[in-house]
């Protein structure tokens, strides 16, 4: 008996008892491209249209699935499919320092290589370095994607101390994930570091870039004058100590130190002194002192440089 043209049902006498006769009828599906043959004794419950055959299986742990006599398709059950992760919200970022967070410093370390390629050993050394007593290293976090997962790594930073600035921080290796620039997440970045700084009463910050001026003048940077941050600090060292490091030695010879033994004055030589040299000439020509303070520099131009010697800028900003 033929349903449809693409339905036929095939009756199949595979032996008998003796109180009656045993039937397992034997049913397939043709279409274009599939061909599908049910198992009798699984017994699933069917649905048959005049385009098309919808198969539901009784069993819930099956898949829902859909077969048309054009193609083939399969629809799962929506509640296994995975679901897509949303990009971050700025409003929902965080920045907390990297040693408060130790679970993720491997992360930390492949967001900074990944504009700085560096050795992991190294990278991971440095970022273990960070502490409440300076410097320090933050992460600009996005909330877990699902409950089970870790915050993601959005961006970094790193605030150190200034010599003999002590309300001054200087902000080093500023990065944000590639996939993540020109949305507004180094501005987000920046400003969390602002409050972070102004909350434990710093009130200037200090930073140097090489191609971002005009990025950092948007947030009200301007150009200044180049400072020594302080690698590490400690309380047992003398600020005179440290001032002692950055400066370069003197070419001068070394004076000696007052003898504590007395001497006699030099005797004046006898016989009548002598007249004193004539003044020197005028030069004809005088040339301008030159000018006091740092070299100047604007956006366009700097006088400074790096220790690879490429153009520098320094910049700075009150908060």
């Amino acid at each position: 008996m033929d349903l449809f043209p693409l339905l036929s049902t095939r009756v199949r006498y595979r032996g008998w008892s003796p109180g009656h006769l045993c039937h397992q009828p034997e049913l397939t599906l043709r279409s274009n491209l599939a061909t599908l043959t049910l198992d009798p004794a699984h017994q699933p419950e069917l649905t048959l249209s005049p385009r098309l055959a919808e198969l539901t299986p009784g069993s819930a742990c099956h898949p829902e699935m859909t077969l048309s006599p054009g193609s083939t398709e399969l629809t799962l059950d929506p509640a296994h499919q995975p679901e897509d992760i949303p990009a971050p919200n700025l409003a929902e970022l965080t920045l907390e320092p990297v040693h408060c967070r130790p679970e993720l410093l491997d992360a930390c370390a492949d967001l900074i290589n990944e504009q700085w390629p560096r050795s992991r050993a190294s990278r991971l050394h440095s970022l273990g370095q960070s502490s409440d007593a300076f410097p320090l290293c933050l992460m600009l976090l996005s909330p877990r994607p699902t409950p089970d997962a870790a915050p993601i790594v959005v961006g970094h930073a790193r605030l150190s101390r200034v010599l003999d600035r002590p309300q001054s921080l200087l902000v080093e290796t500023v990065v944000v994930a590639r996939a993540l620039r020109g949305r507004g997440f180094g501005r987000r970045l920046m400003e969390g570091l602002e409050v972070f700084a102004q909350a434990r009463g710093f009130r200037r910050l200090h930073l140097t870039t090489h191609d971002q001026l005009q990025f950092y003048a948007h947030l009200g940077y301007q150009l200044g004058e180049p400072v020594q941050g302080l690698v590490f600090t400690s309380r047992q060292l003398p600020a005179t100590l440290l001032r002692a490091f950055p400066r370069a030695p003197s070419l001068r010879p070394s004076c000696k130190g007052p003898s504590l033994t007395p001497q006699t004055a030099p005797r004046a030589p006898k016989g009548p002194s002598l007249p004193p040299p004539p003044p020197l000439p005028e030069p004809l020509t005088t040339s301008p002192p030159p000018p006091a303070g740092p070299p100047p520099q604007s956006l366009l131009e700097t006088q400074y440089q790096d220790l690879r010697g490429c153009p520098i800028f320094w910049m700075e900003k009150d908060i």
